[in-house]
């Protein structure tokens, strides 16, 4: 097994709101032609500009949303006005706006979904500049030749916005508090999360890239479980949207813990009633911390295990991420189940 380095440590945000103000279109103008020699000049007042577009595009170089903590406001340009001898005016530039891949833009309520950024340099027109206005020369005709007056522009599209990033990783780790996930992703990646013996140490989910052989898969290690997360309990349903893009779940049980079957069936309960396919995952079974017991109290502690996840006491992981026994299995486990999971369907 090699190690990848992971993305550079950043303070993560993962909800962002902001404000998108696409560019007015430009005034159209009343001019008429004044050459010495044109006895009849006639209109000639060119057409305003178009304002510009409001886009987001995904790029892969960002991993939060932190830059929308700093800065919420965003304007697009406004066209210019047209001007005299027909010379239309410049349109506004469009304002790119760059979000991690995995964004998905939500409307100001929160849950009508506009557009699921999920490839890199995927982009979508969020708000459309306003048309320039028709300056005098488009109304001239045999009966009216010498219109005084022009079309102004047509204003640009405000609205209120929602970012939610969901990280894109191959597999998740899910657990109760205190689980060992931590450990687990710096014991098979160059990922450094906070790791101590408290609960709810993993405030942010962490991304680690491991490499085994030729291949290669991301693991997400995401903040603990606990009863009523579904509902907004603890970290709640905002971490558990993260994993509604991963394929494959790695469920690490605490063997140290008062009840291990209680344990997965916690977690599981709440995977099921978040919904999103969560609960149908293919899914990795691991007793953590085995370290910490003896072989004799492990095998009881296996099979209890197994029992409660409905398989047999073999395909339970023993694994331990301080003295790394078991690592390269568990891992190995979830390889093999990525090409029977298919990648992860979005949520409406």
């Amino acid at each position: 097994m090699h190690l990848i380095k992971a993305d550079a440590a950043v303070k993560f945000l993962d909800q962002a709101k902001i404000y998108v103000r696409s560019g007015d279109g430009g005034d159209g103008c009343v001019s008429f032609r004044r050459e010495k020699y044109v006895e009849f000049g006639g209109p000639d007042g060119g057409d305003g500009g178009r304002g510009g577009d409001v886009v987001l595009r995904a790029d892969p170089a960002l991993n939060t949303l932190i830059d929308f903590r700093y800065r919420q406001h965003f304007k697009a340009p406004r066209g210019r006005h047209g001007a005299g001898r027909e010379r239309t005016g410049a349109s506004g530039a469009d304002l790119v706006i760059r979000v991690p891949v995995g964004t998905e833009v939500l409307a100001d309520d929160r849950e009508t979904l506009i557009a699921d950024l999920t490839t890199p340099e995927a982009a979508v027109v969020i708000a459309h500049g306003g048309a320039g206005g028709a300056g005098n020369t488009r109304f001239k005709s045999s009966t009216r030749q010498a219109p005084r007056f022009a079309r102004p522009g047509r204003p640009g599209e405000e609205r209120w916005l929602w970012l939610r990033l969901k990280l894109l990783a191959d597999a998740g780790l899910v657990g109760l508090p205190n689980a060992g996930k931590s450990t687990f992703l710096a014991a098979c990646s160059r990922a450094r999360p906070k790791v101590a013996d408290y609960p709810f140490t993993t405030l942010h989910p962490h991304l680690g890239v491991v490499e085994i052989g030729d291949r290669t898969f991301v693991l997400a290690d995401l903040p603990g479980l606990i009863e009523g997360a579904h509902a907004g309990v603890g970290l709640g349903t905002r971490f558990l949207g993260h994993l509604e893009r991963c394929r494959v779940l790695l469920h690490l049980v605490d063997a140290t813990g008062d009840d291990v079957a209680a344990a997965y069936r916690t977690v599981r309960t709440e995977l099921a009633a978040y919904g999103a396919g969560l609960a149908d995952r293919p899914e990795v079974v691991a007793l953590n911390k085995v370290d910490a017991l003896s072989p004799d109290a492990v095998g009881p502690l296996r099979v209890r295990l197994a029992a409660a996840a409905g398989m047999a006491a073999g395909d339970v992981v023993l694994l331990s991420g301080v003295a790394g026994t078991g690592v390269d299995a568990a891992l190995q486990r979830v390889l093999a189940r990525l090409p029977e999971a298919a990648p992860a369907a979005v949520s409406p």
